[in-house]
C-alpha cells in the first residue's frame, strides 16, 4: 500500500496533465499482456504486426520492449517525467527524456531483477547514446501503435480532465480523489495506493500531485513518487475500443505523427518507480 501524506498546500496543487509517454508506456503493458486488457484487444490485433516488422515487440534488441515488462513488473519512473500540462507534445517530452542524468538511468536499472540483457547493458554503460536510441524507438512506436489513434484519444482523455476538475470545482479534493480508482482513496490528509511493495515520500508543499488519466492503463493504476512531483496515472473514465473509432479519427490523425498537438476543441529508490495495483 503506498500511503502519502499531502499538506494543505499540496492539495491546493493538484493538477491534471495529460502525457504522450504515459500513453506509450501503458500501451506497451497492454502488448505485454493483452489478456489482462480486453477493452483493447481490437487495438492489439491491429498494431501488433506492423510493430512486430518493425522489431519493436517481442523483440530482444528493442530497448522500449525490454524497458516496460508485464504488469506487475517494475517499470522505470524516467519514461514518463512529469509532464507541464494539458497541451501533449511527444516531442517536448522526448526532449526531457533525452535529457534525464545518467546517475538516475542507472539507478533505476538497478532496480530491474534478473541479470541485465545486452540492449540494457549498453544503456547502462552510456545512458546519454541509449536514451537516443530509446526515444527513436519510441517515435517509431507512436507512428505505428497510437498517432492513427490519436484524436480519438485526447477526445477521451480531454473529456475526463474536463468532467473531474468540474468535480474538483464543485466537491472539493476528497471527492476528486476518491473517485479515480478503486485502488485510491483519500482519508485523514493521506492518498492511499493499493500497490505492492512500494513506499513513497510525504508531500509538502511542493509542487502538489499530478493525476494523469490515461487510456490504455485500465484496468489499474500505475503511480511514480520520483522526481520533483509525485504522479498518479487513472484509467479514464470513457474507454471505447480504439479498432471501433478508427475511422472517425483516422483522416485527423494523418496531419500529424510525430507531434501529438491539441485538438480543435480544444525514488526512496526501493519506492521511486512505477507500480501496478492488482487488477
Amino acid at each position: 500500500m503506498v500511503a502519502i501524506s499531502l499538506s494543505a498546500g499540496a492539495v491546493a496543487r493538484i493538477r491534471f496533465a495529460v502525457s504522450c509517454l504515459w500513453e506509450v508506456v501503458a500501451s506497451a503493458r497492454v502488448l505485454r499482456d493483452p489478456g489482462d486488457h480486453a477493452v483493447h484487444l481490437p487495438w492489439v490485433r491491429r498494431v501488433r504486426p506492423a510493430l512486430l516488422d518493425a522489431g519493436l515487440v517481442g523483440s530482444d534488441g528493442s530497448l522500449l520492449w525490454q524497458l516496460v515488462p508485464a504488469p506487475p513488473g517494475y517499470l522505470a519512473d524516467f519514461l514518463t517525467p512529469p509532464h507541464s500540462g494539458l497541451i501533449p507534445d511527444l516531442t517536448a517530452e522526448l526532449a526531457v527524456l533525452r535529457a534525464t542524468p545518467a546517475a538516475t538511468v542507472r539507478a533505476h536499472l538497478d532496480l530491474y531483477p534478473g541479470e541485465r540483457t545486452p540492449t540494457l547493458a549498453a544503456l547502462y554503460a552510456d545512458p546519454p547514446a541509449g536514451l537516443r536510441r530509446l526515444t527513436e524507438e519510441i517515435e517509431a512506436y507512436w507512428r505505428i501503435a497510437l498517432a492513427p489513434h490519436w484524436p480519438r484519444l485526447r477526445l477521451l482523455l480531454d473529456a475526463d480532465v474536463t468532467a473531474r476538475a468540474r468535480t474538483l470545482a464543485e466537491d472539493g479534493a476528497a471527492v476528486l480523489l476518491n473517485d479515480l480508482h478503486r485502488q485510491v482513496r483519500w482519508e485523514d490528509d493521506t492518498l492511499l495506493v493499493a500497490q505492492r511493495r512500494c513506499l513513497a515520500p510525504d508531500v509538502a508543499d511542493g509542487p502538489g500531485l499530478v493525476l494523469v488519466p490515461s487510456v490504455f492503463v485500465w484496468p489499474s493504476v500505475l503511480s511514480v513518487s520520483a522526481g520533483d512531483a509525485p504522479q498518479l496515472a487513472y484509467p479514464a473514465r470513457a474507454r471505447h475500443r480504439l479498432g471501433a473509432s478508427e475511422g472517425r479519427a483516422g483522416s485527423a490523425g494523418r496531419r500529424d505523427r510525430s507531434r501529438a498537438g491539441p485538438v480543435a476543441h480544444r525514488a526512496d529508490l526501493a519506492g521511486q518507480h512505477h507500480r501496478a495495483g492488482p487488477a
